[in-house]
């Protein structure tokens, strides 16, 4: 009887159930559904929001949201309707979803946060689950603030050209020491080891799933502060307590969920935002964004957001520690530096210990700095830079003198001091005894010649700039030239550091030749070299590259040509505002079209303001002379 018992309450269960889940629906689920309907919630901008719905094209919304398992609707991922009510469905269930596999309420813990809100559930006739899980995953957050931090942009990788953004959960009784013990949430692209070329195509196309996760924030200030050497700005967003309880909500819920990862567009930057937008829905910050979102834009659009943006913190590159402590340095000190790095035994030796106790103890601790550093970017000798730190250290022990404080100023302000990416060119000029207006946009991001403030010191990323001219003599409008991409790394070196310059450039131009006056042309150009850093007169950098050059045009014989050579150049700050960039090189053509070129540029810039510049430009090709004066708009 026992026994018929059970049975029977276990066949009245499993029917309760599927009547739950596939068909007849309890009176009070279905009392939910209506009043749902009704106030037309699977329309309110937050559920959309929950969700990541994004209207389509002609009609109707879809998801950015990829993963199958976090739609409980089967069409979940382009009926919001129809999610909504799989939802409440479920959440009459105890059935595990997502990949997290827990009873919906758990699982999607902001979606049961925001529906309880708008209709008052009934815990008699709806009993919330307790959700163990979440809790105690809230509870190591303890938060008090959210923070947005931006590591700048590392040349040395290219998903880290344009910087990154990812949130801090500060913690209640956080203290400037303690801040690097909080957690992080952080999105980014699961790529496996060894990819390739494989890695640049499937980024661009969404070819890798990306997840959000949860890091402590002391393993990210390892990496980009320490080993990747990016200087981390830290920006405290002025939300409520109940808003960061919603985004964590909603970062929890994203655990059972992967994005296709685009590189330009769906990336980390745009992830992030969406996160703060379910903390403040008025924010619209991905709305901002429709065909790429750069990291240091988003930083821009925050601080633009009157109110949203508190304290602002600057967290030091260990490089750009040892740069500014460098400055401080006589050379008679940075050569007891040099001394110590190689033979640390040098510090017990008469004329060191002339120095003060104050003076030994700085000189080891910047000798122990540069030994740290070595140690983290020339991998292949690890061993032998630890070793030798350890014997600084202790050599630095028996002078017991606290470390003097030393406030590292930036090489270069915070982003948001930055101009804009997007730059729209309007201007004229001279090619050949022709004259000429040109209008041109660029897609993104910074050239030499920009506007330095806010963007990392001698590097180039030009990617989409498209030129366009009207020729007056011939009445001609053509497409002068199409850059692809445009990237330039220099790297000044010295003693300290002596990482190599490099450049790529992929695009289209206009050529002229004995048997085409304007003819377009494919190229493709790459070099590696060395610059090197004075300060004649504000600051320059002097450059020179071994180059490989490939052209496709009708202007050659053979229809191509294929060669190399080399270049150099200047690149000076003459005020705060003006700048030069002088350039010139020597390219030779041995297979293809047989030839040669001799080129030239001077070119100068100067800021009228954040977002405008005027700059003028001539160069010389064989054969091919020109002026450009044009105005720069930053938007």
């Amino acid at each position: 009887m026992v026994i018929l018992l059970l049975i029977g309450l276990w066949l009245c269960t499993f029917h309760l159930f599927v009547a739950t889940t596939q068909g007849a629906t309890p009176p009070y689920l279905q009392e939910l559904i209506e009043q749902a309907v009704r106030g037309k919630l699977h329309e309110q901008r937050y559920w959309h929001l929950l969700l990541h719905y994004r209207e389509n094209f002609i009609s109707g919304h879809t998801s950015e949201v990829d993963d199958p398992g976090f739609f409980l609707a089967d069409n979940g991922q382009i009926d919001p309707e129809e999610e909504l009510k799989a939802t409440l469905t479920f959440f009459f269930s105890d059935a595990l979803v997502g990949r997290s596999q827990q009873p919906a309420q758990c699982a999607f813990v902001a979606r049961y946060h925001w529906l309880n809100e708008q209709l008052n559930f009934d815990k008699t006739k709806l009993p919330p689950h307790s959700c163990e899980r979440f809790h105690h995953w809230f509870a190591e957050f303890d938060p008090e603030y959210i923070s947005m931090i931006f590591p700048s942009a590392y040349m040395g990788n290219p998903a880290s050209m344009f910087g990154h953004t990812f949130l801090r959960v500060d913690p209640k009784g956080q203290t400037e020491q303690t801040r690097i013990l909080a957690y992080t949430i952080n999105y980014a692209a699961e790529v496996p080891p060894n990819t390739g070329i494989e890695y640049a195509y499937k980024g661009i196309f969404g070819g890798y799933k990306g997840f959000f996760s949860t890091i402590p924030y002391y393993l990210k200030v390892q990496e980009y502060r320490d080993i990747e050497n990016r200087d981390i700005w830290e920006y405290r967003l002025n939300f409520s307590p109940k808003q960061i309880d919603r985004l964590l909500m909603h970062a929890w819920e994203l655990g059972n969920a992967y994005f296709d990862y685009f590189f330009f567009k769906e990336n980390c930057a745009y992830h992030i935002l969406s996160l703060l937008e379910i903390a403040d829905p008025s924010l619209r910050l991905t709305d901002r964004f429709h065909f790429w979102t750069i990291p240091a834009d988003t930083i821009r659009l925050l601080v633009q957001n009157q109110g949203l943006v508190g304290e602002v913190s600057y967290r030091p590159a260990r490089s750009t520690q040892l740069k500014r402590k460098r400055e401080t340095l006589t050379q008679e000190e940075r050569q007891w530096i040099a001394q110590l790095v190689k033979e640390p035994s040098v510090a017990e030796q008469e004329e060191f210990l002339a120095f003060s106790p104050e003076q030994q103890a700085s000189l080891l601790d910047v000798a122990s700095d540069f030994l740290r550093y070595q140690s983290l970017t020339d991998l292949e000798n690890t061993e032998k830079y630890k070793t030798s730190n350890r014997a600084v250290l202790v050599e630095r022990s028996k002078r017991r003198i606290p470390s003097s404080p030393f406030q590292v100023t930036p090489l270069t302000p915070s982003p948001e001091h930055g101009h804009d990416s997007f730059r729209v060119v309007i201007g004229g000029g001279w090619r050949n005894h022709e004259m000429f207006e040109e209008i041109s946009f660029r897609a993104a991001y910074h050239d030499l010649l920009d506007p330095d403030p806010g963007y990392t010191l001698d590097a180039q990323i030009v990617l989409g700039d498209l030129g366009l001219r009207h020729y007056h003599s011939r009445n001609q409008f053509r497409v002068e030239r199409f850059t692809l991409a445009n990237i330039i790394s220099l790297a000044p070196m010295d003693s300290w550091f002596q990482s190599p310059s490099w450049k790529i450039n992929i695009g289209m131009d206009t050529v002229k030749s004995h048997s085409c006056d304007l003819c377009s042309n494919g190229h493709f150009n790459a070099g590696v070299g060395g610059a090197v850093e004075t300060h004649i007169l504000q600051r320059e950098v002097f450059f020179l590259f071994g180059e490989f050059d490939a052209n496709a045009s009708g202007a050659y014989e053979k229809n191509y040509r294929v060669g190399g050579g080399v270049s150099g150049g200047l690149m000076a700050n003459v005020t705060d505002n003006w700048k030069w960039l002088i350039s010139g090189g020597y390219l030779g053509y041995p297979l293809g079209d047989y030839s040669d070129d001799v080129h030239v540029s001077v070119g100068q810039r100067f800021s009228l303001a954040k977002n405008f510049a005027f700059r003028t430009t001539y160069t010389h090709h064989d054969r091919d002379n020109e002026v450009l004066a044009v105005f720069h708009g930053y938007f």
